[in-house]
């Protein structure tokens, strides 16, 4: 297939354009609802806050635990003081990389809306990356100025120094005249936004990457209004009396919908948290009137453990993503408190969630049908589609679709135009999608998309470890949990000491979220006969290890352990 042609650029800086995938890389993308046509001028800046502004300008925008309240007012113009120091200060040029690190609070909003304002590209990563994990995003991406909380600086300005010496490094939140804060407090509060076009890049969103380097999925102006024209318009339905929370940082896209995209375009207010427990996020909930939370299933199980769920009653609705929710899990929440929590399926390729239902239509257990003005289907290893009732790669299409960044990745994701997720599905007689498992390395734990190579390749930099391979184990808990089977150097012996001290050695290394929270000593690891690594005897042995009686997580069938391949096991796990 053949992209469409774009439309004239408004960037001086190339950059983005230059290293799209070529067009006949690219997935079919099809605009199939009115929503979903736009001129072709358009900044996503302009309809987010400029826009909300003029028709609710005291209406509160962001509030925050400790009692912060920005109005849309006071967020259009702090935005637009953002954009004037960008481009007044430091020099932005439009089509230049801004790379934005910031927990969940208001003036990281501002941030990423000045940056759309600017004519920037927004590149948002996790706070709690480290040095080692943003270099591949920086070396890619090219970012010439970096917005970062000044409690996240330190890595940032050690990248700087060392790979990325012309980078200028803005702190969010320290004292003194160079920061952001400051500097925007010196500007009018009045800019004009930049005439971007709407297939203009707006976003660079790094993925998790389950080969351990980062993806840098490329979004444009369209696409950020897509899919509040999609998801969030058929399944949110948000009015401006709705205060919207969400667990996910904004570096993960379901976060950005959620909180900045859904809650702005409609006039609500998002609640922004920084960081909370679950069963502190629930008081929170209750006692911030909040009416439409968004997390992830391992969230809403652990509110439940904690006897907190009276705390959501005041909901309106509840959105579950990152991973599957159990069945068992939705219905206790609407047995007790009567909650539908609406399940989905999106991706960072794809921008959000394009797989869900809501109400009535709402089949617990099944993920859903695809969001109007996307299509879905099941492929098998061929790239065919295959019949209902059959196990398969799943498949999409829609207005928003996957374009990395000089990647030549791009070519698995996209066959034969369909964008394809990773998972593993089946369609039922009547259209519902129902989720299988992953088909990659990718670990899913706590709503956290872990890749298994990138934690093994920190555990191997320990001096004591030989090698090492990690993949995903079962947990009631997290739904999946980061096990790491781990063979050690002659003579070091392998304990409870040397697990914590390598769990240590990891958290140092990456975001802690991603160490291993079991690890296993063993004599060997499995490989075939050409000597490649078997993830998959790891795999079938934790599968194994299942009671019978218990549902399998990992797959449809169950299996044994290869009786092949006897192995010394020594394991230890972290507490939660």
């Amino acid at each position: 297939m053949t992209a469409p042609a774009l439309s004239p650029s408004a960037y001086e800086d190339t950059f983005a354009r230059d290293h799209l995938p070529p067009s006949d890389r690219w997935p079919t993308l099809e605009f199939t609802t009115e929503l979903l046509h736009y001129p072709q001028s358009l900044n996503a800046a302009t309809e987010l806050i400029d826009v909300p502004a003029k028709a609710w300008p005291d209406r509160a925008a962001l509030r925050t635990p400790d009692g912060d309240e920005w109005s849309y007012s006071e967020l259009l113009t702090r935005a637009n003081q953002i954009a004037q120091v960008l481009t007044e200060d430091l020099g932005l040029v439009t089509g230049n990389r801004v790379l934005l690190r910031s927990p969940n609070n208001p003036w990281a909003v501002a941030a990423w809306l000045g940056i759309l304002k600017a004519g920037g590209i927004a590149a948002v990563t996790f706070a709690a990356l480290r040095a080692r994990e943003l270099a591949p995003i920086v070396e890619k991406s090219q970012p010439v100025i970096a917005l970062t909380d000044q409690r996240h600086a330190e890595d940032v300005e050690a990248l700087r120094d060392t790979i990325s010496p012309d980078l200028v490094v803005v702190t969010i939140g320290a004292d003194g005249p160079g920061d952001l804060i400051s500097l925007a407090a010196t500007k009018s509060g009045e800019f004009t936004n930049v005439a971007t076009a709407a297939d203009d890049v707006a976003l660079f969103c790094p993925t998790s990457g389950s080969t351990g380097v980062p993806k840098i999925c490329t979004h444009f102006h369209r696409d950020i209004l897509s899919i509040d024209n999609t998801f969030g318009k058929s399944a949110l339905q948000l009015t401006p009396d709705d205060v919207v929370a969400c667990t996910a940082p904004f570096a993960f896209t379901f976060g950005l919908g959620m909180l900045v995209v859904f809650p702005l375009r409609a006039g609500a207010c998002a609640f922004l948290v920084e960081a909370a427990a679950p069963a502190q996020l629930a008081d929170l909930v209750a006692e911030h009137g909040v009416t439409v939370l968004a997390t992830a299933p391992t969230a809403y199980k652990q509110i439940l453990g904690a006897h907190k769920v009276q705390q959501l009653s005041g909901l309106r609705i509840g959105i579950s993503a990152g991973e599957h929710i159990p069945r068992q899990v939705w219905q206790r929440l609407y047995d007790e408190i009567g909650l539908k929590v609406v399940d989905g399926i999106g991706a960072t390729e794809m921008l959000h969630i394009f797989i869900s239902a809501t109400g009535d239509a709402i089949r617990p257990g099944a993920t859903g049908i695809a969001v109007p003005g996307y299509r879905a289907t099941i492929l098998d290893a061929g790239g065919r589609e295959v019949g209902q009732g059959e196990e398969g790669r799943l498949a999409v299409i829609g207005p928003t679709g996957c374009r990395y960044l000089d990647d030549e990745r791009q070519e698995n994701y996209v066959v034969n135009g369909w964008n394809v997720t990773g998972d593993t599905f089946l369609r039922d007689e009547d259209g519902y999608f129902h989720y299988q498992a992953r088909t990659d390395n990718m670990i899913v734990s706590s709503g956290y998309n872990i890749g298994g190579p990138e934690v093994e390749a920190a555990i191997d930099t320990h001096p004591d470890v030989a090698e090492s391979a990690v993949v995903g184990k079962p947990d009631s808990a997290r739904g999946t949990i980061v096990c790491a089977f781990v063979v050690l150097r002659s003579g070091v012996l392998g304990d409870a000491a040397k697990a914590t001290e390598i769990q240590d050695f990891v958290k140092a290394t990456l975001a802690p979220y991603k160490y291993p929270r079991e690890i296993r000593f063993v004599e060997s690891l499995p490989r075939n006969t050409s000597g490649k690594l078997q993830h998959y005897q790891l795999r079938r042995d934790l599968e194994a290890e299942l009671p019978a009686e218990s549902p399998n997580p990992i797959g449809s069938a169950r299996r044994c352990i290869d009786p092949g391949r006897p192995m010394t096991v020594t394991k230890h796990r972290s507490h939660p």
